[in-house]
């Protein structure tokens, strides 16, 4: 049913470039056979949230009311930088979605490739998030993904050319969906996905697939909690001295002794950091 929003309204005085995300459950009124009003949203279990690059509006709603918020990876054609991925995941822990990692395209890579796909999946299994290293390509790497999905509303996230068009249709095989190149100049990938499109799941469920984006910038974290989104961070941090421990510079800092002794990966610190810089100097990354 075709719908237009009725009036101007605004959800939870939050500032969105998008009122109404797919996924939301909403109340509309019929003007006509396929078409109608959209008067009202229901409340939201849940949504993810990125910070919009148009500056005149903070943030930018994703999906809303998900069971599973699944980033698609790519260590080449193109590359998904590991600051990525933990934005990504951070801003599901902090609106309560459960995530996983779809490590895409097996099929194109060496085994250098492959081997730094395993140290990623390792190293984000011990936080207990699913991992999946599949390729549109062969049909055997999806089966355990597509069991996953079944019965759940999945998001399906990533960088521009990391494939979750050409995977969703390897899922889905009878749907029609655009797919897109990469480009060859710099090995990134080129939007094909131009709008949020939800499909339902045969044996029950819904996929998402969303644009892709370059950036993922983190809305609504105060300082003191952003330590909180990241598992392995966290699970330390109850060992530091002082409780508002911001792990930086701070005395008896259990996760700095961490990093040190290699119990905690770098590439995690680095990210963690990063998004506190966004904190101090409110920049979009």
């Amino acid at each position: 049913m075709e719908c237009k929003i009725k009036g101007n309204f605004r959800i939870k005085d939050i500032k969105t470039t998008n009122p109404i995300a797919i996924g939301d459950r909403v109340f509309f009124e019929r003007i006509s056979d396929n078409s109608g009003l959209i008067y009202e949203i229901c409340e939201r279990r849940n949504y993810i949230i990125r910070r919009s690059t148009n500056l005149s509006k903070q943030a930018q709603v994703i999906a809303a009311n998900l069971d599973l918020a699944a980033l698609v990876v790519t260590v080449k054609y193109p590359e998904t930088y590991t600051v990525f991925i933990d934005r990504f995941l951070a801003t599901a822990e902090a609106y309560r979605i459960p995530a996983c990692l779809i490590f895409n395209k097996i099929d194109l890579y060496d085994e250098n490739d492959l081997e730094y796909v395993r140290a990623l999946a390792h190293l984000y299994s011990t936080m207990d998030y699913k991992i999946f290293e599949v390729s549109a390509l062969q049909p055997k790497t999806l089966n355990e993904l597509t069991s996953f999905l079944k019965g759940k509303i999945s998001l399906f996230s990533g960088n521009s050319g990391v494939g979750k068009s050409t995977l969703i249709k390897a899922i889905l095989p009878d749907l029609d969906i655009k797919i897109g190149d990469i480009s060859l100049a710099h090995n990134k990938g080129m939007h094909t996905t131009t709008l949020s499109e939800m499909y339902e799941l045969p044996n029950g469920g819904y996929i998402i697939d969303t644009p892709g984006v370059k950036g993922f910038g983190t809305v609504d974290m105060e300082k003191d909690e952003i330590g909180h989104y990241f598992k392995d961070i966290f699970a330390v941090s109850k060992n530091c001295k002082f409780a508002n421990c911001r792990h930086i510079r701070e005395p008896d800092c259990a996760v700095r002794k961490a990093i040190e002794k290699h119990e905690i990966s770098q590439s995690r610190y680095q990210s963690y950091l990063n998004i506190l810089e966004d904190c101090d100097s409110g920049k979009y990354r």
